[in-house]
């Protein structure tokens, strides 16, 4: 199964979120290319806040999983443009009938015409998938990094040598990010150069959710108080707690954003106060945040979620919105030590949680240290640090003093 399926199939195309206007340092890297496992169209988080920022200063070429075709098609590859044609979206197209190693042999090929007739010549490997090793073996990118953003192995579906070709990924990068803490306390005993890059914030987006504004129209007629929730809606979402909550407490409205992905939609809880909104824009987010009086994190504890650390913590933060999380430890540390945000861990205590986010809303000590918080953090400075860390290892590798520019003659 692809491991596109670990996210879910794009359910339709997504809007460009914002990319900062805010002045950065000038610098030059070489072509970046991303081999990643989520559509580009898919919902607007890691990737696609990272990479957006990259694109102001340089080609960007964002490699999906194939798309294979039931049916014989030559092999070739799509080639979309987003971002004002700032990123290049390339997305192989292959017959159903090819194995494995036909199917990675067949896209290195294709990547290898690519290359040569966009003249890729010095590049970049970004990873989010350790699946791409196979189609990219061959290559000689002048920095490799492993963006670490999930422990994908513990997702449905995961494919049984994802594990294998991770430990192949370490010994080629150069550098590894991981999207939180924990996960980054379990990769760093795996390699030497490794650093903790946690869910960051785009806090003048989901800051509009402070402000006045219409109801979208489907949440217009939901009633008050809503309790609100957006994400992929999948094995992560604690579908028991959810149902619980939604029979415990007839007199709120749950509000759920998101697609339904690798879980049966039967499965879902159908009480009549639980509202199901299905997927929307990245910009439409700010929108439905809004007209909610407390978020929350619905999240399971299984093996999929041990080393989560979710976006939408900070973001419903800064739509100024209460927030109530089962206990993640990326979630716990450091926004339940903080007390910016409450940890519940079953029903009862999570209904009880709830009562009193509806009652902080107007608590103006906890919205100073909230926004003291945010202030520390933005995808801006998080894009940064990143470059700062390729720019010294690239430095290093040319024998350019660490803080020079580096230019496209890297080799």
């Amino acid at each position: 199964m692809p491991l596109s399926t670990l996210a879910g199939a794009s359910v339709r195309p997504q809007a460009a979120g914002p990319v900062s206007t805010e002045p950065t340092p000038s610098y030059t890297l070489p072509d970046l290319v991303c081999f990643a496992h989520l559509h580009w169209d898919f919902v607007w988080q890691r990737p696609q806040h990272l990479l957006s920022r990259f694109a102001q200063h340089g080609r960007v070429f964002y490699v999906e999983d194939p798309f294979v075709h039931p049916d014989q098609v030559a092999p070739h590859l799509e080639i979309k443009e987003r971002q004002d044609g700032k990123i290049k979206v390339v997305v192989p197209h292959l017959p159903a009938d090819l194995s494995q190693e036909e199917s990675e042999q067949t896209q290195e090929e294709l990547l290898t015409r690519f290359f040569r007739e966009q003249k890729i010549e010095q590049y970049i490997f970004w990873y989010y998938t350790p699946m791409s090793i196979g189609r990219s073996r061959s290559f000689r990118p002048v920095l490799t990094v492993y963006d670490c953003m999930d422990e994908l192995a513990a997702f449905k579906f995961a494919p049984p040598e994802l594990r294998s070709r991770e430990q192949e990924l370490f010994r080629k990068a150069d550098l590894v990010f991981t999207g939180g803490q924990t996960l980054y306390e379990a990769k760093s005993q795996q390699h030497a150069d490794a650093h903790a890059f946690p869910s960051s914030i785009d806090k003048e987006h989901f800051g509009q959710a402070r402000q006045p504004g219409d109801d979208p129209v489907d949440q217009a007629k939901i009633a008050h108080p809503r309790v609100g929730f957006f994400g992929v809606v999948d094995e992560r979402l604690d579908i028991k707690l959810l149902g619980e909550l939604a029979t415990a407490h007839p007199e709120w409205q749950f509000v759920i954003i998101g697609p339904v992905v690798k879980i049966d939609r039967a499965d879902l809880p159908q009480n009549k106060n639980i509202h199901y909104l299905g997927g929307k824009d990245y910009k439409e987010l700010p929108g439905y945040l809004r007209g909610w009086d407390v978020a929350t994190l619905l999240f399971a504890d299984n093996e999929s979620t041990k080393f989560i650390s979710p976006t939408k913590t900070p973001e419903y933060l800064a739509a100024g919105k209460p927030v109530v999380s089962t206990p993640i430890r990326d979630v716990v540390r450091p926004y339940g030590e903080l007390n910016l945000v409450q940890i519940a861990a079953d029903a009862p205590s999570f209904g009880g949680a709830i009562t009193q986010a509806l009652a902080q809303r107007d608590d103006p000590d906890w919205r100073r240290r909230t926004d003291e918080y945010l202030a520390t953090i933005s995808w801006d400075l998080t894009w940064q640090a990143m470059v700062s860390l390729m720019q010294e290892r690239l430095a290093a590798r040319s024998g350019q003093p660490a803080d020079a520019t580096v230019d496209n003659s890297l080799s």
